[in-house]
This record gives structure tokens, sequence and C-alpha cells, in this order.
């Protein structure tokens, strides 16, 4: 047996019980990537603060985690709305006394278009989402980690940007690149003070997301990935963990591609 081998086959930080006691915020909680962290966090024992528009689903996550003797916290929450952000900081504060990681999972392509077919309203609506969103929760939470010298922020963007999205999802590319930039100066910026910003760029991944895909787009991502298949949530979570762990510690700035060993074409 390899040294270091764990027969879950998960990336697992350095010290045993890393986790315990910390605590995430995820947006975007209730579903797909960002209900597989979560889950997979509250495996390791953290606290988990499930954030999403759709509350109702952030305390079906909730319900199911405390029955794995963690600790969690639903919040409903628009993250483009500001002020709704910061109050959710707080109270994940309030209810755990800090939030040592914030990942950013709420995205959306909104539907797919041609880049002469997008409106003004789906072009706001994306960059809102996808990109107001990400900046809000950032700017919102770094002061407390600042106080704390020590923070992790993790957010998803996209294989996307590497390709441009090209006749079904230019505005979603754009502004997922966005993301990718937005961490990349957060982590210089905030790097002295014990805080690091990584991103994780997916190649197609099968959740709900992928509802807006038409059978013949999914065919094409799913070709276009030598391992001839979508990723799942959980592999993306189990990203998640190792980042946020004391085994990934050198990472900040870059954007981690999963993607099957395609999507750069």
């Amino acid at each position: 047996v390899p040294v270091g081998y764990n027969e879950r086959n998960t990336n697992m930080p350095k010290t045993p019980d890393f986790f315990q006691n910390r605590t995430i915020l995820i947006t975007g909680g209730a579903s797909g990537i960002g209900r597989a962290t979560a889950e997979i966090f509250a495996r390791e024992g953290a606290n988990v603060i499930v954030a999403d528009i759709d509350g109702n689903g952030a305390n079906t996550v909730v319900e199911s985690i405390r029955q794995t003797n963690s600790d969690a916290k639903a919040v409903a929450v628009d993250v483009t709305d500001r002020p709704a952000v910061d109050d959710m900081i707080a109270a994940g504060i309030e209810a755990f006394g800090g939030i040592d990681y914030l990942f950013n999972s709420a995205g959306s392509a909104g539907r797919r278009s041609s880049f002469l077919e997008i409106d003004a309203d789906l072009w706001r609506q994306t960059y809102a989402l996808n990109v107001d969103g990400v900046f809000n929760t950032m700017q919102s939470i770094l002061p407390h980690m600042m106080e704390n010298r020590y923070g992790v922020i993790v957010n998803i963007a996209s294989m996307a940007h590497r390709r441009g999205g090209a006749g079904h999802s230019t505005h979603y590319a754009s502004s997922k690149g966005a993301v990718v930039t937005l961490t990349m100066g957060v982590a210089r910026e905030f790097v002295e003070h014990g805080i690091r910003a990584v991103s994780i760029s997916p190649g197609p991944i099968d959740t709900a997301f992928q509802s807006t895909s038409s059978p013949e787009l999914k065919q094409s991502m799913t070709d276009d990935v030598p391992m001839k298949r979508m990723g799942t949530p959980q592999e993306i979570g189990e990203m998640v963990l190792f980042i946020c762990s004391d085994a990934c510690e050198f990472m900040t700035a870059d954007t981690v591609y999963i993607n099957g060993g395609g999507g750069f074409r």
C-alpha cells in the first residue's frame, strides 16, 4: 500500500481532523457542486454555511448535514444584493465565531445564446450573478479574514474562459474570465495577510447547470474530453477541500483545471 494511501480516494489535509471546528461559507450550496462540497466539508467535521437564493433547498442540505453530526446553517441570499451578502457573512460569523473559508459556487449561464442574440438583460444578469456575486462576497468577507490573518477563498470559474464559448455562451465565458482575474488580483493583494485565493476552472460537470445544454451540445462537450465523460460535482468538491487544507499552502492566485484532459482547443 503506498504511503499516504487513503481508501476513500480523496484529497486530504496533512493534519488529522484539520477541518474540525473550522467554518466554510458556500454560495450556491443548495445544489450541484455547492451541495457536494458542503457534504464533503461536513464529512471532515467542518461547520458549513449553506447559502443559496433557494432557501428551501439550502434548508434541505442543512438538515442532511446535521444528521452526520456536523453543524450547518442555511441562509437564503441573493449574492447580487450587497447588503444581503453583508448580513449573511455577519450571521455566519455570529453563528460559528468566524468564517475560515469562502467557496463561491453560485453561478449560471442564464441561457445559451449565439453572440448576436445576447440581449442586454442576459448580459447584465450573467455578470451580476457570476462577477458581482463573487466581488460582493470577497469584498465583504476579506476584512474578517484580515483580522484573523487567515482565510482561503475558492471561486468557480470555467474552462469556458479558455475557449470563449463561441456559438452558445460567450457571455458566460467572458464572465468566468473575469472571475479568474478577480481571484488573481485578490490573491496577490492580500497574500501578506495570510489569505489565499484560488479559482477552479472545470470542464463539463454533470449537474443541473447542464439542463440549459442541448443533447447535441452535451455530446459535443463529452466527445472533447479524452476521458469520454463529464466530471462529477464530488470531484470538484474534493479539490476545494484540498485547496483549503494545509496540504496546499503554496498555491494561490492560480486557476486549477479539472477537465478530464480536454477543453483546451
